[in-house]
């Protein structure tokens, strides 16, 4: 077993199982898929630690725990067309595509969305798709989506997401008030969403998610 082999048994023993997070497809995609190939080469010693790993500005890797955590809550199905916003080098996309039929990852960070791609195929993931392009619109040509997620910290989900979403499909997103924050999953009956608090995690607000209510002196 490689070294890196035995940091990803270490991660799923220790980050992801104590979190109740049993679900088999979870846990055998978090074994498969080597996080390492999909962080900044210059933080692959850091790509099993238990924290999210900067991709720069105000882009992370979230950390294992709170991807399985999403993963578990939204209950991604075979069948499904995910969409992955914010997917960074591709890691989540990676995961995302051994349970969902195919995933759309959008990636507004073209030098990012361009590695990604490439290690995507690197890696013989022939179901998830990279478009470069502002996360909070999202990809309307590749909807409608069954399940969305959102890789990294939101105050709020842009409307243009929500009409991206199928009716009754839902999306994981991690809304934060300050430093604190609470991963909720929306489901969307008719054009309404419903959320529902699944636990608590953090990560920076990205681009186009911030809360357009803040008061003006």
């Amino acid at each position: 077993m490689s070294a890196y082999s035995a940091r990803r048994v270490m991660m799923v023993d220790t980050q992801v199982r104590p979190q109740d997070v049993t679900k088999f497809p979870i846990i055998e995609a978090m074994l498969a898929v080597p996080r390492e190939v999909y962080v900044p080469a210059d933080k692959r010693e850091a790509a099993y630690v238990g924290e999210n790993i900067s991709l720069g500005g105000d882009r992370v890797m979230l950390e294992a725990r709170t991807l399985a955590k999403m993963l578990d809550a939204i209950d991604i199905q075979p069948g499904e067309v995910v969409l992955d916003l914010g997917c960074g080098l591709g890691y989540s996309s990676a995961v995302i595509a051994r349970m969902a039929d195919a995933v759309v990852a959008v990636e507004e960070n073209e030098a990012l969305a361009a590695e990604a791609q490439r290690v995507l195929a690197s890696e013989g993931v022939d179901n998830a798709a990279v478009v470069a392009g502002p996360l909070a619109e999202g990809c309307a040509k590749g909807g409608p989506f069954d399940a969305i997620m959102v890789q990294g910290g939101v105050q709020e989900i842009p409307q243009a997401l929500i009409a991206q979403l199928k009716d009754g499909g839902r999306i994981a997103a991690l809304f934060m008030d300050g430093p604190l924050g609470a991963v909720k999953i929306g489901h969307k009956t008719g054009s309404k969403m419903v959320w529902r608090f699944a636990f608590n995690a953090a990560a920076p607000v990205i681009s186009g998610f911030a809360s357009r209510h803040e008061f003006a002196l």
